[in-house]
């Protein structure tokens, strides 16, 4: 039986594999590999899941989140970025200090997220559920109350799952996620035919 890096165990193996002195997003991808989808949305989804006041910050942090599920709902196994973006660096001292702060958080969170369910992450599967982050996407993009925390949220629960190889949680990612903008979208479809009602239409 094959094992499955822990994601403490793969965030160990990029730090070996970084020699240098900064660390470029094209680096980062080619580390991760397949898992740099999970790696990537994570990071975009987490800020927009808080909720923060900002106006419009939604969108701006929703147009990679479109990208990346694109992607992922198109079938590709690695992240896909323009190479202005892949040449954008931080140094490899960060870097490491962000591997060192996250790897007790990790440790924790390992003992609920594990490796379940994989046929989830990986196949057709994992196109379906790009198509529901896509959607969920959409809706973080949309710069109005309520669109924006809870599908950032499922989009980064299945972040969470697709790193750590945890098909129950990307699951549960997307089914909060969906079901949140399809409550959303019926509010909205009642709303309007009541309106249309109420003016005689």
């Amino acid at each position: 039986m094959t094992h499955t890096r822990s994601l403490t165990e793969l965030l160990e193996d990029v730090r070996a594999q970084l020699t240098g002195d900064d660390v470029t997003v094209g680096e980062l991808i080619e580390a991760f590999h397949e898992r740099g989808f999970g790696f990537f949305l994570f990071l975009f989804a987490l800020p927009a899941a808080l909720p923060l006041p900002a106006v419009g910050y939604g969108t701006l942090l929703a147009l990679p989140l479109l990208l990346l599920t694109a992607q992922q709902a198109y079938g590709r196994h690695t992240v896909w970025l323009p190479a202005s973006v892949r040449k954008v660096a931080m140094s490899r001292r960060k870097f490491e200090g962000f591997i060192d702060a996250a790897t007790p958080w990790l440790r924790h969170l390992e003992v609920i997220i594990r490796p379940r369910l994989p046929f989830v992450t990986h196949g057709f599967a994992s196109n379906v559920i790009g198509v529901m982050g896509l959607i969920m996407a959409l809706s973080v993009c949309i710069p109005l109350p309520l669109t924006n925390t809870v599908p950032s949220f499922g989009i980064g629960l299945m972040a969470i799952g697709l790193m750590m190889r945890d098909g129950l949680a990307v699951l549960a990612g997307a089914i909060i996620g969906t079901a949140w903008v399809a409550g959303l979208v019926t509010m909205v479809v009642i709303g309007a035919d009541f309106v249309l009602r109420a003016l005689g239409l």
